[in-house]
C-alpha cells in the first residue's frame, strides 16, 4: 500500500511570502499543528510548525538550561510579545527545510522517514512534485495496522 491511500487530500498551505501574523492567523483558526510552505508553483520549500512561531517568544534562557522544571513562573517575560516587525517578516524567515514522499511511496518507507526526521506530518507530492496531500503518524500507522486484519486469515 501507498501513502496515497491515507493522505488528506485538502491540504492547508502558505505561500513563501506570507507574513508570520497570517501564518499565525492560519494555526489559531485551522487549530493546526504545521503547515507545509509552497512557492508559485505549488511545490513545496519549507515547513512551519506552532514550535517555529512560539520559538519568538520564548525567553533565550530556555535554550541553555537543561531542565526549567525549576522555574516555577517566567514572570514579566510571560506577557512579552514579538515585535510588529517581527511578525511582518515573511515566513520564508523562519521555515525550516521540508521532508516529502510521492503519492506511490509505501507506507513503512513514509512512516520511516517521519521517525528519522522526527516528524509528526509529511507532505506528500505529485510525481511532478505539486502538493497532493498531508499524511501524518497516525495517518499511516493506523493505515499500516489494517494491513495485520489481513495477516489474521
Amino acid at each position: 500500500m501507498t501513502v496515497s491511500v491515507c493522505m488528506k487530500r485538502d491540504v492547508v498551505s502558505v505561500h513563501e511570502n506570507t507574513t508570520i501574523r497570517e501564518t499565525m492567523n492560519i494555526f489559531v483558526t485551522k487549530h493546526i499543528g504545521s503547515l507545509p510552505v509552497i512557492d508559485d508553483d505549488n511545490k513545496p520549500v519549507g515547513v512551519i510548525g506552532l514550535s517555529d512561531l512560539l520559538k519568538l517568544e520564548m525567553p533565550a534562557f530556555v535554550n541553555f538550561v537543561a531542565d526549567v522544571d525549576f522555574v516555577h513562573d517566567f514572570g514579566a517575560v510571560e506577557d512579552m510579545r514579538p515585535s510588529a516587525a517581527i511578525l511582518k517578516k515573511s515566513v520564508k524567515s523562519i521555515m525550516r527545510p521540508v521532508y516529502t514522499v510521492n503519492e506511490d511511496c509505501g507506507l513503512l518507507r513514509a512512516y520511516s522517514l517521519m521517525l528519522q526526521q522526527n516528524l509528526h506530518d509529511m507532505p506528500v507530492v505529485s510525481r511532478e512534485g505539486r502538493m497532493a496531500g498531508i499524511a501524518s503518524r497516525v495517518d499511516v500507522g493506523v493505515a499500516i495496522l489494517k494491513t495485520w486484519f489481513r495477516a489474521e486469515s
